[in-house]
């Protein structure tokens, strides 16, 4: 396991419905702080949207960014009303984590809508999520599927049950999609991965799945080199995503 991990993972219960139950969807996740690290959006060449897990933060998962450090890249972290984007656990039934849910892939619009008025635009953007936060990176991605720079779920899996319909419309024209989950994860079913490996092939994703045995809910170093690679892909030396 990849200690270095550690800084950007953390937890808590699901203890947060009763918490948002009585806000209106206005007020969930909109107005939340978006913190940036790396190049300034009217400078940067590509940008990362990087999205925290349950219990966790913005500036958590922005220390990534010293990790995969790459010059010409805007990282960009919102931040979670309560430190949560949705209160139940991701194969709950999907009309359960609404309104939070709706709220959730509206913030993560917000920040693509900021960085495309900077010049950026998504085919120059990879959406970057661990544990809840990789679940809704990934379930935008499939709900708005398009050319992205990337997509880079890190212990997650689309959102809702075995058997959610799937069937979205659109096209990921062949978007670098990276799965890669421990094997097991106490926390993510392998089935999921590979219904979301399905989905996203479905949707015309250059998909790459990885199981790592032992691993746990984390992240190791293997999975920042392929991004790493990915981020190649848009700004500097070509290296092959398998290599």
């Amino acid at each position: 396991m990849w200690a270095l991990a550690r800084r950007y993972i953390r937890r808590k219960p699901n203890h947060l419905g009763s918490i948002f139950s009585n806000q209106n969807m206005n007020s969930l996740h909109q107005n939340q702080p978006i913190l940036t690290a790396g190049a300034s959006l009217d400078q940067a060449q590509a940008a990362m949207v990087l999205i925290h897990g349950r219990g966790a933060s913005a500036e958590g998962i922005l220390s990534l960014a010293a990790e995969l450090d790459h010059k010409g890249f805007v990282y960009l972290a919102p931040q979670a009303a309560e430190q949560t984007w949705y209160p139940y656990p991701f194969m709950t039934p999907i009309e359960q984590n609404e309104p939070w849910l709706s709220s959730a892939l509206d913030a993560i619009a917000s920040v693509l809508d900021r960085q495309f008025a900077n010049g950026i635009p998504v085919e120059r953007t990879i959406l970057l999520g661990f544990s809840q936060g990789a679940c809704l990176a990934l379930e935008y991605a499939a709900r708005n599927a398009r050319r992205y720079g990337g997509v880079a779920g890190l212990s997650g899996g689309l959102i809702g049950p075995p058997g959610t319909p799937r069937d979205h419309p659109g096209s990921l024209a062949g978007t670098p999609v990276f799965l890669g989950c421990g094997d097991p994860d106490p926390h993510i079913p392998r089935q999921s991965v590979l219904e979301s490996e399905r989905v996203f092939k479905r949707l015309d994703g250059d998909v790459t799945t990885r199981f790592y045995p032992g691993l746990g809910h984390a992240v190791n170093k293997d999975e920042v080199d392929f991004v790493r690679r990915m981020m190649k892909g848009l700004i500097g030396e070509k290296d092959s995503l398998n290599g």
